[in-house]
């Protein structure tokens, strides 16, 4: 049976630069069913979900649901909800978490400090600490969006689960399902595509020792997606694989090419050429249509390491 995750991994579509773009994560538990639009369509009160998507909308933040693995019974309404909410640029990251019983309390957020990266928003409007626990392994699971989503993150998620890797929630939407099994890492908000349990577990090592691994990343969600490639190929030329190191600190151009200015920590800088191009042969990008695109790729053309004075200049 062809699905859209089998023919784009047979026509070997490359996966860098196609993450979703969020500085900030903010995760609401949300046990049983979802539809392909979650927050109006599963147990959560579809006029709440309107409104943290507006309240949201603007801010840099990036809402989702989660649940823990296995069977997703019509199990009614949860008597406390797990809320969680990461900020993802480099310099200032951090995972917070909190227990609420009316899900309500989120619309007491500053939204707008959530996304510049305030965590002291978070903690103030929900009693929010900061997470003291492995980093989180979200798997998109939602097969009413695609069902690669289902056939293949399911059991991602399940396996993860069984064998004891804790930090592990099926999610609603990670966008680019043809990816599937697709994989977002928290706190530092690097999205991965294709993967196999194993690859989970050795992202997983790396993040808890403050490294990225670059193998099946589609790209960190605090960049665009231009950002996202010359930040990866960066990481690749220079063999710099803390988490931390890097940041795309300017983006000039527009679409089909940009000149991104990646620099690290140290001060070294890098001017990266990214253009966008269209992937063929036309298909399906989703297993929800029957309508051929053609999904925007990004190619890194150069990556080239600035002299210190004009890295300056730039």
């Amino acid at each position: 049976m062809s699905t859209c995750a089998s023919v784009s991994r047979d026509l070997d579509e490359p996966i860098s630069g196609t993450a979703a773009t969020a500085k900030t994560w903010l995760l609401l538990e949300q046990p049983g069913p979802w539809g392909a639009h979650a927050l109006t369509s599963s147990h959560l009160d579809p006029a709440l979900g309107r409104a943290v998507e507006r309240a949201a909308k603007g801010t840099g933040v990036r809402i989702a649901l989660i649940r823990r693995p296995g069977r997703h019974a019509d199990c009614g309404t949860p008597s406390v909800r797990r809320v969680y909410a990461s900020h993802t640029a480099p310099g200032n990251v951090w995972l917070h978490s909190a227990e609420v019983r009316d899900p309500r309390r989120l619309l007491d957020l500053d939204f707008a400090a959530l996304g510049a990266g305030d965590h002291d928003s978070f903690g103030s409007a929900l009693d929010g600490r900061p997470h003291t626990g492995d980093p989180l392994a979200l798997v998109c699971t939602n097969g009413k969006r695609d069902r690669c989503c289902a056939l293949l993150g399911r059991p991602l998620a399940a396996e993860l689960s069984a064998s004891g890797v804790d930090g592990v929630w099926e999610v609603t939407h990670l966008g680019g399902h043809r990816f599937s099994p697709t994989l977002l890492v928290l706190p530092y908000g690097y999205a991965y595509g294709r993967v196999g349990a194993h690859a989970v577990k050795e992202i997983l090592h790396s993040v808890q020792d403050g490294r990225i691994v670059v193998e099946g990343c589609r790209g960190g969600s605090a960049w665009e997606r231009p950002g996202q490639a010359a930040e990866l190929a960066v990481r690749t030329a220079a063999g710099e694989y803390a988490a931390d190191a890097l940041s795309v600190v300017r983006m000039d151009g527009a679409a089909p090419r940009w000149e991104v200015t990646v620099a690290h920590v140290d001060g070294r800088h890098w001017r990266v050429a990214v253009a966008q191009s269209a992937s063929l042969p036309p298909r399906a990008e989703s297993c929800g249509t029957s309508v051929l695109g053609s999904p925007a790729r990004m190619d890194v053309v150069a990556v080239r390491e600035l002299a210190p004075s004009t890295a300056l200049a730039s």
